[in-house]
């Protein structure tokens, strides 16, 4: 039986669009439910497959239309974070989501989600973290900060959700060569036909993870390459990346590299 699955998204949806995708593959996994924090692109794609659909305002605590009439009391003294991870909670329970994928989610998500799903929220980040992560940094930020440092690899990064922005432990990455000439554009064309390959083989690694009595003692989460192989020069070890101000997480990126090529997580 598969795994119920919520999706966090803010724009175009394309890796959710993959995940939905994946699913004609038979994965361990199953999109329940589409939460954004905005109208955009990705509402479409969910609706297209029949999935539901909701969207929680962060700035106000809000709900749509569509989460209108659900039964949620209004608390005056809560602020919006509260309120947002009371609606979030109650979203998911709604549809038995028993873990979460953010694909390009804007907002932090509240700590009491994540103390609630701990070990079940998985994020997909276009770069070769420990660098270039944090707050700020998404879509075409990431991509021209991995330029403008001389990196010689890029490439996505599948880690585990936590209060901090992209602080949690990577299940895995996969590395992509930076171009002479690219621009943010090329670059993350380029990185983005690798995340629609990588986040459902982890999103599958989570689910199959859960259904053995992960995280209440069963087994952590396992990353199997797509296809069963890892790509070409996915286990390259001289991967060298020189953000300004991000020297001494740069050092460790060869080691967290090598394990994630690995093919397993810890």
């Amino acid at each position: 039986m598969s795994v119920p699955f919520a999706v966090l998204a803010s724009g175009s949806g394309t890796n959710m669009q993959a995940l939905l995708d994946h699913e004609r593959d038979g994965p361990a996994y199953r999109i329940e439910l589409l939460i954004t924090d905005r109208e955009c692109a990705a509402e479409k794609r969910a609706r297209a497959l029949g999935r539901a659909v909701y969207r929680v305002d962060f700035r106000r605590g809000g709900a749509s239309r569509s989460d209108a009439g659900a039964g949620a009391s209004h608390d005056p003294a809560a602020t919006p974070q509260d309120t947002c991870a009371s609606r979030l909670l109650r979203l998911l329970k709604r549809h038995h989501a028993e873990g979460i994928l953010l694909a390009g989610f804007l907002r932090l998500v509240p700590a009491r989600v994540c103390a609630a799903y701990r070990g079940r929220i998985l994020n997909i980040h276009p770069a070769l973290l420990p660098a270039f992560g944090g707050k700020g940094m998404y879509g075409h930020h990431v991509h021209e900060a991995v330029l403008r440092s001389g990196a010689s690899l890029s490439g996505p990064t599948i880690h585990f959700v936590d209060e901090r922005y992209d602080e949690g432990r990577i299940l895995a990455q996969w590395a992509v060569p930076v171009l002479p000439g690219d621009t943010p554009d090329a670059l993350a064309a380029r990185v983005l036909r690798v995340e629609h390959a990588l986040y459902p083989a982890a999103a599958d690694a989570l689910a199959r993870a859960v259904q053995g009595g992960w995280p209440d003692g069963g087994p952590a989460p396992v990353f199997r390459w797509p296809g069963g192989e890892r790509p070409a020069g996915a286990s390259r070890a001289d991967a060298e990346t020189q953000a300004d101000d991000r020297s001494s997480a740069a050092t460790n990126l060869e080691q967290r590299i090598q394990q994630a090529f690995g093919g397993a997580g810890d």
